[in-house]
Parts: C-alpha cells; sequence; structure tokens
C-alpha cells in the first residue's frame, strides 16, 4: 500500500475516533456507544519490561532493574482468545471490564491474544481504540490474527487493520515478512540474560478457509473445504529463524500462537454415542473440557511434525474453538485452549443452557520460571459476577 494512502487512512480512523470520544463526553455517554475504551475504568500498570531490539519480524525483550541490567527473574503471560467484540454496547463493556479485571489481578508481563478480537461494523476506527485501550495500561501485548478478523489474506484491508495497531509503542505484533502468507508471522524473545533466551514465543497467521490457489500447491482435492492450515513458507521460517536463534544464544525452548487449533488436537477427543465430547487415553489431560469438536483444518500441515524434529515447541496456544478450553499434553508438547474471552459470541448457554456462573470465558495464566520451566492455569471470569 502507498505509505501516503496508509497515513491518510489510519489518520482519519483516528480522526473520527477523537470526534466520537468529544461526542461522549458532550452527551454524558449517551452517543456513540460505540466508545468501549471510555467505558471501563482502568489502570496503569508498572512493568519492568523493555524492548532490546527489533526487526520486522522479531523483538527481544527482558525484564530489567532501575539500571537498566537483565533480570533473571520469573515472566508472567496473560493469554485470551475470540473476545468478538462487535457492535453490542453492554456485551463489549462487559468483555473489556473482565480483560481488565484479570489484567490487575494477576499483573501479567505480557498479554497474548490468539486472534478474532475486533469484529465490529467500524474494526479499523475500534482496532485503534483497542490499541488504546492496552496502551492506557501500559502491559506490552501482542496478537495473532484469526478466521474472522479479515476475509483476505495479503489486502489492504489486513494490512491496515494491523497497522492500526502495531504503530502503538507497547503493541508487540510485527507484519512479518512480506513473502510469507498473512500477516502476523513473528517471534518475541524473553531474554533470562544477554547470552541466554528465557523463552521464544512464535506467532502465526493461521489463516481463514481453505482457498482455490492452495489446491495444485498441496495436492488438495478439489472438493476439500473447511479452515485453513499452516503454509510451508511459514514452516521455512519458523526453521530458520529457530536456527538463527540457536546460533546466537544455544539451546532456545519456544511456545506457539495461533488462532485455528493443530491437527493433533483432535486426538484428544472423540464423539461418544450420545453426541457428547470425550477424552481419550491418547493424550493426558491437565485440565479443561470439551463441548464441541476441533475445528481445524481437514490438511495436516505437518507444523506439529516440524516442531517434533526440531526439538523447541514445548506449548501450543490456539484459539477458535470457545466452548473447549483444555490442556493437552500429546507427545511430549502441551496442547492448549486459551480461554475464551468474548461475550458476542456462542456460549454455554446456547451449547447447555448454563447459567453464566458455570460458562468457561476468561484467561490462560503462563508462569514461566527463571529455569524455564513453566505452568499454565486457566482464570474465569464468572468469579466477578
Amino acid at each position: 500500500m502507498n505509505p501516503l494512502v496508509e497515513a491518510f487512512r489510519i489518520g482519519t480512523d483516528k480522526a473520527l475516533l477523537t470526534a466520537g470520544r468529544g461526542l461522549y463526553r458532550l452527551t454524558n455517554g449517551a452517543f456513540p456507544k460505540s466508545m468501549f475504551s471510555m467505558t471501563v475504568k482502568t489502570k496503569q500498570m508498572p512493568t519492568k519490561v523493555r524492548i532490546i531490539s527489533e526487526s520486522d519480524d522479531e523483538v527481544t525483550i527482558a525484564k530489567v532493574d532501575a539500571d537498566g541490567h537483565i533480570l533473571d527473574d520469573g515472566f508472567r503471560i496473560l493469554s485470551t482468545t475470540d473476545l468478538h467484540l462487535g457492535d453490542d454496547p453492554a456485551l463489549r463493556k462487559k468483555c473489556f471490564q473482565m480483560l481488565m479485571n484479570h489484567i490487575n489481578a494477576t499483573r501479567p508481563d505480557l498479554v497474548v491474544l490468539t486472534g478474532d478480537i475486533i469484529l465490529s461494523k467500524f474494526q479499523h476506527i475500534d482496532a485503534i481504540q483497542f490499541a488504546q485501550f492496552m496502551e492506557k495500561i501500559g502491559v506490552y501485548w501482542a496478537f495473532v490474527f484469526g478466521n474472522h478478523e479479515a476475509r483476505e489474506e495479503k489486502g489492504d484491508f489486513k494490512f491496515l487493520l494491523m497497522e492500526c495497531m502495531t504503530k502503538f509503542p507497547h503493541c508487540l505484533t510485527r507484519q512479518g515478512k512480506p513473502e510469507l502468507f498473512g500477516y502476523g508471522n513473528f517471534c518475541i524473545n524473553i531474554l533470562k540474560n544477554e547470552q541466554q533466551m528465557l523463552k521464544s514465543l512464535f506467532l502465526l497467521d493461521s489463516g481463514r478457509n481453505i482457498r482455490d490457489e492452495y489446491r495444485g500447491e498441496y495436492d488438495l482435492p478439489a472438493n476439500e473445504g473447511g479452515y485453513d492450515f499452516i503454509k510451508q513458507n511459514q514452516k521455512d521460517w519458523y526453521r530458520e529463524k529457530l536456527m538463527s536463534l540457536r546460533a546466537q544464544y544455544g539451546e532456545v525452548k519456544s511456545f506457539l500462537y495461533l488462532h485455528i487449533p493443530l491437527k493433533e488436537y483432535e486426538y484428544a477427543i472423540r464423539e461418544d454415542e450420545n453426541g457428547d465430547y470425550v477424552f481419550t487415553d491418547t493424550c493426558k489431560i491437565l485440565y479443561g473440557s470439551a463441548y464441541e469438536s476441533v475445528g481445524s483444518s481437514p490438511y495436516n500441515s505437518g507444523m506439529f511434525a516440524l516442531m517434533k524434529e526440531l526439538g523447541s515447541t514445548e506449548a501450543v496456544f490456539s484459539g477458535h474453538d470457545h466452548v473447549n478450553d483444555y490442556c493437552a499434553l500429546y507427545d511430549g508438547v502441551y496442547l492448549v485452549y486459551n480461554q475464551c474471552g468474548g461475550y458476542e459470541t456462542y456460549t454455554m448457554a446456547d451449547k447447555k443452557g448454563w447459567t453464566e456462573s458455570e460458562w468457561m470465558q476468561g484467561v490462560t495464566i503462563t508462569d514461566i520460571e527463571p529455569d524455564g520451566s513453566f505452568d499454565i492455569s486457566p482464570r474465569y471470569s464468572k468469579m466477578y459476577l
């Protein structure tokens, strides 16, 4: 996209947002109802995290002391998914308030969102509004796209949607290499000290749906439909980036974040004779439940096999399936569903008629210890009802 056109589009969106805020104040919140970032009282969070270096597909961060020395300290990640922020003012406010509650209570070093965040009528304006909300809090954050944010993979709409958020100082998401599939293929490196990595986080754009242009390249049947998958050039980038990190830091252990779950998530559950989803003996289930089928692609991209070959990635965090929230250990890798954080989507009220006090909405907390070991646990929004 032409940089002047890009600047004009984003500038126009910011101007409309500023005007909307002015009207909101003049009308005491009566109009426009879309100013969700003004309906939640944010709290500034102090952070020891600093950006050490960055490029178009990589950000290196560390926790530092007052003198700027890297701390050999633990690191907390709050991840959530499928906020589905649409056009219902009350439910948007509720979603934001719950997220703020969790951030305030857990004080994470990093927030990661695995897709389907902004789905409103005015997506670009609300993407800026969401980023401004996170900026007020002051915690570093990152995101990957889901299958609902944009109906294109390399078009201007998706590019601008990402640019609207990545312009903010605390957003760590990067556009990634232009030759790769989609937008937002990048990594976040968390340093233990100047010579060692505590953990590297790989974030990948998992796309939307299988498209006709993939069929020849991946030998897919003409009638093959369904959700998208990780492409070969993304896998090649993952390998090359990991090799580069190992050359610089030695052994590197990592996590993978994406929206559409890998095919291997299916090994954890099966549908029984009553139409319910039950866990299999193939995986060790650490926590959680399953109330729908795994929405993975019918095509296995081989990403899991590559992860096993390279021996770096210890856990995968996905979204997409709102009423699955299990953490399964399969072949030495944790397959994690981030807790769904949204309210403008299907819930357990739709699936089972449950009251909200039984829903699984919330966030996922990952605590990484100084030795690189980690603990993953769910945290539910129902505690704030």
